[in-house]
């Protein structure tokens, strides 16, 4: 047999006409929308993930700093009770003596030293409302990349099904999801 010809059947010229000739151009179009939903919401995907772990790490940062805060707070309340116990002595000694001396000199330098202590837990507390405040604004960008995902996944499903039926109704209902889809992804990124 000659390798120059070749004889080709009916139902090959039928298979590569259809191939050549899609009866509907859309589906093309519609693989092309799918791939870029795809790469679109791999993006959204990952950035949602990162999202939550820097909120995760804020609100976890948040805590350790509440509970600083918390320990200065206790240790100028226990400055606070020793600088009462030495006025007391104070009041209770004979003001002629030296352990009232004392007892006033104490009560002096435990009230000087709360200052400070009130003024580093009130900066501790600052950074943990600051850090709140990251943790909630990061949560709240998660949820919009998270929803753009879900949107653009399920916009993917429906270009798949609309292949499968050629319903126009649903390839509309396909391409809106995905528009909505893109459009919460650009609020993510604008953190509205």
């Amino acid at each position: 047999m000659s390798d120059d010809f070749e004889v080709h059947g009916p139902h090959d010229h039928a298979v590569e006409h259809a191939g050549a000739h899609d009866s509907d151009p859309s589906a093309a179009r519609m693989a092309v929308m799918t791939a870029i939903l795809a790469s679109i919401g791999a993006m959204t995907s990952y950035q949602s993930g990162t999202n939550e772990n820097l909120a995760l790490y804020y609100k976890n940062e948040a805590a350790i700093h509440k509970t600083e805060a918390a320990n200065q707070w206790a240790y100028y309340q226990a400055k606070g009770e020793k600088q009462n116990l030495a006025e007391l002595g104070a009041a209770l000694s004979t003001s002629s003596s030296d352990s009232h001396a004392h007892f006033v000199s104490e009560a002096a330098r435990y009230k000087s030293e709360k200052e400070p202590i009130r003024v580093h837990a009130e900066a501790i507390e600052k950074e943990v409302d600051k850090d709140n405040a990251t943790s909630e604004a990061l949560f709240h960008q998660h949820h919009r990349w998270a929803q753009a995902t879900t949107l653009i996944q399920i916009s993917i499903a429906l270009t798949a099904i609309t292949l499968l039926t050629r319903k126009r109704w649903l390839r509309r209902v396909s391409i809106g999801m995905g528009a909505l889809g893109v459009a919460l992804c650009a609020a993510a990124f604008l953190g509205v």
